[in-house]
């Protein structure tokens, strides 16, 4: 992880560590949904940003994509991308460990502002698992899927909870998490601010 701060050169930008403290925010947050919530990682997260057809911007995120896959035999991460119907690009990352995902995350984001891209990222999500079993359960018996998303733009992040029909959430769940995080979290304090996020890749 040290490795990842030099070669992406980490610390320069004095208007970073604000947003940067915000993101690492859900390592402590972390502990409170596994604990007292039983919410666990899904062992996924990406960033997602709005590609630019230029060949800086190729270099720029195959550069990065190489550097996140040359440190996973010290942090276990894997990377991959893709893009959806809308024509975002989804830089995934694949770690059982939050403060891995989070870490990559932030790699990959203060790479594309290193390069000037700064505004072509949207948000960052994280997935989780809520409790085992049950009738949403997922894959292998796991609850299921919830989503914390942080916005990039506004340095906020809120829950975002599928309720299991189509394009159907569950408000109440994701209200529930906002008064449950609300003080681990620099959550988005305008509701109408929940973007939906359908048909998420991981």
């Amino acid at each position: 992880m040290g490795f990842l701060d030099a070669v992406l050169g980490r610390g320069r930008r004095s208007a970073a560590p604000a947003k940067r403290d915000r993101l690492f925010a859900l390592t402590t947050a972390y502990v409170t949904l596994e604990t007292s919530l039983s919410i666990t990682t899904s062992g996924v997260a990406a960033i997602v940003f709005q590609p630019l057809a230029t060949a800086d911007f190729a270099t720029v995120t195959k550069d990065v994509q190489e550097i996140v896959a040359a440190t996973g035999g010290e942090t276990g991460t894997t990377v991959e991308t893709t893009e959806d119907t809308f024509g975002y690009r989804w830089m995934i990352l694949r770690d059982d460990d939050v403060e891995d995902l989070v870490v990559g995350v932030n790699a990959v984001r203060d790479a594309l502002a290193e390069g000037g891209y700064a505004d072509r990222v949207l948000c960052a999500v994280f997935g989780f698992a809520e409790g085992t079993g049950g009738p949403d359960a997922g894959p292998g018996g796991a609850g299921r899927p919830l989503y914390l998303i942080y916005n990039e733009k506004r340095g906020t992040w809120y829950p975002f909870v599928p309720a299991g029909g189509e394009q159907q959430r569950d408000s109440e769940a994701e209200l529930r998490l906002r008064a449950q995080l609300g003080s681990d979290l620099p959550l988005e304090p305008e509701v109408d601010r929940w973007l939906a996020l359908w048909g998420i890749p991981i």
